[in-house]
């Protein structure tokens, strides 16, 4: 059944001039893969990105607005039961005259509540989501009753605590793909941050806004947001503190990651440097969330110019650069580490341009380090599925035990 998706890319075929088998070359891809596109079949994110440079167009304009399809299964309805509380927290019901009455809630102490808050970043940092999903319903519940109930400067404060917990509720939503919710808390902190003056935290909130789109696919947006929220931030590189930069820095990093994906190679270079050059005024990594949004500096900055090459499809670039600079381990210890979920994601980045290059027991041995150190986190990973699966397709030997247990975990079939 043909589809928008199919339809546009066979119309940017033909104007192209180019037949099947010409694409296919020109993108670095099997023939049978642009059949199964332009038939309508299933289709990577990564496989549209090189078919789009392929034909000369932006990513976006590929995509089609469709119906979705029908979401079933007992996964689906697990996780609407494992969200309930704290869906009832971030979204009460609302009716005409104010939200529907739930027990009175306490207001929570701001000291108390910054701690939880950088509580919960630990749990979130060392792979314990269950125990995050728990911990946030009651620290939404008391921090808007504190908004609420305190008034002059401690309110100020509390508005400040109050985004704090939404931008953690927002990065925790995001990682674990319940975009609507962690929509919801975003644009929240945003509106608070923004009302109350808070600009860089409101700028640390357009940054999981970004991050958002950029997992839905909306590369145009988020380009354009990042951009235009950099350039109402610019710091004074002399001058500013290591928060500022960061938040640029990483606005930037946005910037570059959805223009990549985009097609739009000279856009991502440019901001590839402008985040270099944030990054280098830093001097090294700073994981301060809540006050920026979690890991910025030199090393994240040089795993993310490496995830591009992972996007263009250049194994062997990946591979050389992967352990060198400011990625070593030498790199990493003079500049201060990196946040746990981009050294696995760079990891990711490793393991596929392994398989790339047809060396499967390198990318598995990449898959069980990241299993061993973020069990819960792989399995939120479309790359460590594709990854897998790709082992799966093209290994010709017998699966190994390892081989067969990490499909299983990822519930990739054999």
């Amino acid at each position: 059944m043909s589809t928008g998706l199919a339809d546009n890319i066979r119309k940017y075929r033909r104007t192209a001039g180019l037949s099947q088998e010409g694409l296919a070359e020109s993108a670095g891809l099997s023939l049978s893969t642009v059949r199964k596109v332009e038939q309508g079949g299933d289709v990577r994110v990564e496989t549209l990105h090189a078919l789009a440079r392929a034909l000369g167009v932006s990513t976006s304009v590929l995509f089609a607005t469709e119906a979705p399809r029908s979401v079933v299964g007992p996964q689906d309805d697990a996780n609407r039961q494992h969200l309930v509380e704290l869906r009832r927290a971030l979204m009460p019901p609302i009716g005409l005259a104010a939200p529907l009455a739930a027990d009175p809630v306490e207001p929570g102490g701001l000291d108390a509540t910054r701690r939880k808050v950088r509580d919960a970043r630990a749990l979130y940092d060392q792979d314990r989501y269950s125990s995050v999903a728990k911990l946030l319903p009651p620290l939404l519940r008391g921090s808007e009753a504190a908004v609420n109930f305190l008034d002059g400067e401690e309110q100020e404060h509390a508005v400040i605590a109050r985004c704090q917990v939404l931008l953690m509720t927002g990065q925790f939503l995001t990682q674990v793909r319940q975009y609507d919710l962690a929509y919801y808390a975003l644009a929240e902190a945003i509106r608070l941050a923004r009302e109350s003056g808070q600009t860089l935290t409101a700028a640390t909130g357009v940054v999981g806004m970004c991050w958002l789109l950029l997992r839905q696919d909306r590369f145009d947006e988020c380009e354009q947001l990042a951009a235009q929220t950099a350039a109402e931030i610019e710091p004074r590189l002399s001058s500013a503190s290591a928060t500022h930069l960061a938040v640029w820095g990483e606005l930037w990093l946005r910037v570059a990651a959805s223009s990549v994906r985009n097609n739009r190679p000279d856009v991502a270079t440019e901001a590839r440097r402008m985040a270099a050059t944030a990054a280098s005024a830093m001097g090294r990594e700073d994981m301060g969330f809540p006050d920026h949004w979690g890991g910025f500096g030199p090393a994240t900055v040089e795993m993310k110019a490496i995830e591009d090459l992972s996007l263009t499809g250049d194994a062997r670039g990946v591979l050389r650069r992967a352990d060198e600079g400011p990625v070593s381990a030498h790199g990493l210890g003079n500049l201060g580490g990196v946040t746990p979920n981009n050294w696995n994601r760079h990891r990711l980045d490793v393991a596929k341009a392994y398989v790339a290059s047809g060396e499967h027991q390198d990318a598995m041995g990449e898959l069980m380090q990241i299993k061993q150190r973020a069990e819960g986190w792989i399995t939120h990973q479309p790359m460590a599925r594709y990854v897998m699966a790709d082992i799966l397709k093209t290994r010709k030997r017998t699966l190994t035990e390892e081989m067969r247990s990490m499909a299983a975990h990822l519930g990739v079939a054999g």
